[in-house]
Formats: structure tokens, C-alpha cells, sequence
């Protein structure tokens, strides 16, 4: 993971976001590019970092891995249905909606075990097998075996506004009132040039929509 990690952060950026869809939203019976066609303004993913939401997408580089879809399916009536394999729709997709960024795409066959003790959270919409039913039926259902599954990590604005309130919030602690803050061994000296190494960090996730956001906050 930390190696993955160093491979999507460049430019003096160190930290990524995670995200997942579990399971994945996908109709019984459609294949990988329809599944991506029903979701054509954003990814249907959920951010796990502790990260404000994004009002828009973006991202400088990311790795991206779905499994439990496959290619198969009806004959071609979109660009994504049309290549060659489920990598290439995956990365054509993820390329529309993250135009410019790095990035690395993997589709598994394989879907994603959730047989006991796996914590049975799903909804009764979902097959068996973690796919979303036209008709449900009304009886209690069996459990979910298995789901589809999208996962990424991602460098991008999304970790501005952390990162850029972490400085903020040890900015404004007074290291006088807890001599034992240094007890370790740390040095004041020490501890202000990583808040600054922490700022500029900050900001190399900033773009030009937060720039405002940061000259107001300088002192």
C-alpha cells in the first residue's frame, strides 16, 4: 500500500485519499461498460479519508481497481461498450471524468467474498451475488456471497482543505501550556519547520478554485 502510495504522489505531495463502492452498483446481467454508462457525471464512489466532499471531481493521479464485472454483454452501443477489454472501458471512463490525471486501472474478474463472518449490511436489493434486482422479492432473502467492488486511492484537491486545517489547528496551539509536548525530545525549533513543511504540503493539493481560500488565511 505505501509503495502504491509513492507511485501517485509527485510534486512534493505525499498523501492520498481512499475510496470505495461496496458493492459496486451494477444490474443483474449488464456488463462492465453499461454499468459505467448508468453513472456517466461522476464515479459512484464514497469517500473513506477524513476529507470534506468534494463539490466537483478531479485529481491529479490515482489507481483505480474493480472487481466482479466483466466486458461480456449486449453488442456495442457506446465508445466504452466498443473496446477491447474491460481495462481499456475502465480507463476510458475514468479518463472523461479525471482528464489530465496519472493513473492506473485494473479490472478483477473475481468478485468480492462476503460469505460469513462477513457483516450482512446489505440491502435487500442486491442479489446473491451483490447485484442490484429489477424485482425483489418480498420474502426474506439469502444472504450476499459475493459483490462487485470499486476501489481507489487517489492524490487530489480533495486533501487541500484537510490538510491546510491540520496546520490551522496546531497553528493555534500554544505549546507554552504543555511543556510535556517536548518531552520526547523535540525541540520548538523543530516542531515550527514541520508546521511549515505540513503548509506547504497543503498546498501543493491546492488549485486555482481554493487559492482565495489560503491568502485570506496568511499571516
Amino acid at each position: 500500500m505505501a509503495h502504491l502510495a509513492e507511485t501517485l504522489t509527485f510534486s512534493g505531495r505525499k498523501v492520498v485519499a481512499a475510496w470505495a463502492s461496496l458493492p459496486f452498483p451494477a444490474a443483474c446481467g449488464r456488463s462492465l461498460p453499461e454499468a459505467l454508462c448508468a453513472h456517466p457525471q461522476a464515479v459512484p464512489w464514497t469517500l473513506l479519508s477524513p476529507c470534506r466532499e468534494p463539490g466537483l471531481g478531479g485529481c491529479f493521479a490515482q489507481s483505480v481497481v474493480l472487481r466482479g464485472l466483466s466486458k461480456e454483454g449486449n453488442p456495442p452501443i457506446s465508445p466504452l461498450q466498443a473496446c477491447q477489454s474491460a481495462e481499456e472501458a475502465l480507463q476510458m471512463y475514468l479518463s472523461a471524468l479525471f482528464p489530465g490525471a496519472f493513473g492506473t486501472s485494473h479490472v478483477l474478474e473475481e468478485p468480492c467474498p462476503t460469505r460469513p463472518p462477513y457483516p450482512q449490511f446489505f440491502s435487500p436489493l442486491l442479489s446473491t451475488q451483490g447485484f442490484l434486482l429489477d424485482n425483489p422479492p418480498r420474502s426474506s432473502l439469502a444472504a450476499v456471497e459475493s459483490v462487485p467492488v470499486l476501489a481507489a486511492l487517489q492524490a487530489g484537491p480533495v486533501l487541500h482543505p484537510l490538510l491546510l486545517g491540520l496546520y490551522k489547528d496546531l497553528q493555534r496551539l500554544n505549546t507554552r501550556r504543555w511543556p510535556s509536548f517536548f518531552s520526547a525530545g523535540v525541540e520548538q525549533e523543530e516542531f515550527h519547520e514541520a508546521l511549515e513543511e505540513l503548509r506547504t504540503l497543503a498546498q501543493c493539493y491546492q488549485t486555482g478554485a481554493d487559492g482565495d481560500e489560503d491568502d485570506g488565511d496568511s499571516d
